[in-house]
């Protein structure tokens, strides 16, 4: 004999209110929460400041000279490369400038 169309229905009835109750017990999950952006701090620019520098050969700064005494720095690298020395150069250096 066939079964009824009514016990079919009250199975999938049953089966909705279980399925119902078991989502109810289900803990509720949180949302996380969104994150704070954080401000990021502005680098200051440091401030340079370009001197003339005496190299030696091996890449080794032995004088220094403010920017408007080009010629006192020429004049420092020709008298140390006298006498057969190693030769020296003069190069711009930029330096950061301290303040405080």
């Amino acid at each position: 004999m066939a079964k009824s169309r009514g016990s079919n229905l009250k199975r999938a009835r049953d089966e909705a209110d279980a399925f119902e109750a078991k989502e109810a017990e289900a803990p509720v999950k949180k949302k996380a929460k969104a994150k704070r952006k954080t401000k990021k701090k502005v680098a200051v620019e440091a401030r340079m400041k370009l001197y003339w520098g005496v190299f030696s050969q091996s890449l080794k700064r032995v004088a220094v000279f403010e920017f408007d005494q080009k010629e006192e720095a020429e004049k420092r690298c020709k008298e140390l490369g006298k006498g057969g020395k190693s030769p020296h150069f003069v190069q711009k250096v930029k330096e950061e400038i301290v303040e405080e």
